[in-house]
């Protein structure tokens, strides 16, 4: 009555239906290993019910299944797996060694199968449950198995199906072992919060808020994070409903509705969101992998939706509280968006001797200053304008800095031979940058900025396999990253001009995993330049903001020296004239 779809895109899709096929046996303990991503081994161990020697021969058929007994039990499944294709794909693309055994037998059974072929089938020994190995995936499509991808980007997928099974199942123990070494050793949990806690750190279940809905069309419990906590990075985003992860792109608008003008554009918060709905009015089956679910009443769930988690901001008063019965509390004022255009303000003035010599009175010469560079560097000579043009823009390269004015940490702005030259602070960051990140790429110079004290950063499991995949790159651009554990990171130093203070490395770390996330494969010089850039834009972010017109002074400099310091990589304007004649005409 139903085709099921191909299920093995990847390794990763072994371990799915293995897991929730251990799970839906009543498995209390479910071990998974891997080797080489999943290439040479995916071993799920359980102790759930096991199967007798006919069910495990049967269990490779096509379209055999032991969890419905009638037609009309598509109607109400309630179990991970339910068409019985996923043991029959496996074994026809793969070498599989099945060992069960059940408590009323003493003995258990072992079958092998290899391209969908029986091999053989024994009486062996081996304690109450399932063991399942699937060894060789793709050997005999050599196709299938040249498009994978590297084992680290298979190992994220791999954890990524472990932690959706695992966070459905806080009482049943989870362990993910990769080459020997253990990735996730999760046990049973008193309540899904400590689930969360043992999958993804005591950092995630800080900032998450409990939400809570009885509704005639569904119960809904779960988790959301606050809106400090949202970040640029997707990540730990989950639905669940009657126990099952899902996507939905059409209830996350309904949570992101929730955090309107909460949190910042661009950026997502984490959630954790558990449906409870009468199996009768979901359709499981529209995608080969059961991904993603159709509801009946899918408007009346976006509505329950959004309705909890904006009462959950409300209840953690992280929109803040007003007191309305307090007759002497005073009304809010509503400020414009232009408020701050109008503001009155005033700046002191400062008074300066620019003709005192602290060192006319010591007697003897005394050695000029060292000229330094960006960020506090000494440069081993004296900058020098590559661009003649540029010379002409100034009329006296040596600008005391009280010809400086930096406008809103946003502009710079200083006198040019012909009116006013304009500088734009991070186009101009991001131009030194580039330029340097190029050359970090293509002749190895990079220069590191250590932090005050070591950084100590949770990037989860998967933020730290894709750092550890990024190593080289990262080193040769100039961080200075420490593995800590199985999901912690130690920062030591970032590239030169990158924020260094501790309260901003966390989230430079968490947008240095959004970056890396891209896949990078390109021609050789094109690579390079697109790599460069995505990092000058990630640094000229996040830098320290600029306050002092010396600071301005050698950002300017530093600029002065590229090879095209009019424009960004991707285009943008950087500098920007403004003649005397055009400012005669604004009076």
């Amino acid at each position: 009555m139903i085709a099921a779809g191909e299920v093995v895109q990847r390794p990763a899709s072994v371990v799915k239906e293995l897991m929730e096929n251990a799970v839906d046996a009543g498995a209390t303990d479910v071990k998974v290993v891997v080797t080489d991503a999943g290439r040479t081994l995916i071993q799920v161990i359980d102790n759930g019910s096991g199967m007798t020697p006919d069910d495990a021969v049967l269990c490779f058929e096509r379209h055999a299944t032991s969890k419905l007994s009638s037609a009309e039990d598509l109607h109400h499944i309630l179990t991970f797996g339910f068409r019985g294709e996923a043991l029959a794909s496996i074994a026809a693309v793969s070498e599989v060694t099945l060992r069960t055994r059940t408590a009323d037998e003493e003995s258990g059974v072992e079958v092998s199968m290899a391209a969908s072929e029986n091999r053989g089938t024994r009486e062996v020994s081996c304690p109450v449950g399932t063991n399942i190995a699937v060894r060789n995936l793709f050997y005999n499509i050599p196709a299938r198995r040249k498009f994978l991808k590297s084992d680290n980007v298979e190992l994220r997928h791999i954890v990524e199906e472990f932690q959706r099974v695992a966070l459905t199942r806080p009482e049943v123990a989870f362990t993910l072992t990769h080459n020997g070494k253990d990735l996730h050793v999760v046990k049973p949990a008193k309540s899904l919060k400590f689930r969360i806690q043992d999958l993804l750190g005591p950092a995630v279940v800080g900032d998450i808020v409990d939400i809570s809905a009885q509704t005639t069309i569904a119960n809904l419990q779960g988790f959301v994070g606050s809106p400090e906590s949202a970040r640029k990075t997707l990540g730990n985003q989950f639905f669940f409903v009657n126990g099952r992860y899902f996507r939905s792109p059409y209830l996350h608008k309904a949570v992101m509705k929730a955090y309107e003008n909460l949190i910042p554009e661009g950026t997502t918060p984490s959630y954790f969101i558990y449906l409870d709905v009468d199996p009768a009015t979901i359709d499981v089956n529209i995608h080969p992998t059961k991904a993603e679910i159709k509801f009946e009443e899918d408007q009346m769930l976006f509505q329950t939706v959004l309705a909890a988690v904006k009462e959950a901001m409300g209840r953690s008063s992280v929109a803040g509280a007003i007191e309305f019965d307090n007759p002497e509390a005073r009304d809010i004022p509503v400020m414009g968006t232009r408020f701050q255009e109008y503001r009155p303000s005033s700046t002191p003035t400062v008074g300066v001797d620019w003709n005192y010599d602290p060192f006319e009175n010591m007697g003897g010469d005394m050695p000029a200053p060292a000229q330094t560079g960006f960020a506090g560097h000494d440069s081993p000579h004296r900058y020098t304008d590559p661009n003649p043009n540029y010379g002409a823009l100034f009329e006296d390269r040596t600008l005391p800095t009280s010809q400086i004015l930096v406008v809103q940490g946003r502009f710079i702005l200083t006198q040019s031979a012909s009116g006013v030259m304009a500088v734009h602070i991070r186009r101009a960051r991001e131009r030194i940058f580039y330029d340097r990140f190029l050359k970090a790429l293509t002749a190895n110079a990079h220069i590191t900025q250590a932090t005050l004290f070591p950084v100590q950063v949770t990037v989860g499991v998967e933020g730290r396999l894709t750092l550890d995949a990024h190593a080289d790159l990262l080193k040769q651009l100039g961080f200075d990253i420490a593995p800590f554990g199985t999901d912690t990171v130690v920062v030591n130093g970032v590239p030169e001009g990158y924020s260094a203070q501790p309260g901003q490395v966390e989230t430079l770390m968490g947008d240095l995993l959004l970056l890396l996330a891209d896949d990078h494969a390109a021609l050789p010089g094109v690579m390079e330049q697109s790599l460069a850039q995505k990092f000058a834009v990630l640094g000229a972010s996040g830098g320290e903001k600029i306050t002092s017109p010396l600071e301005a002074q050698r950002l300017t400099d530093a600029l002065l020296q590229s090879d095209n310091p009019e424009f960004t990589a991707a285009g943008k304007r950087i500098i920007s004239i403004i003649p005397a004649d055009e400012l005669e005409k604004r009076f």
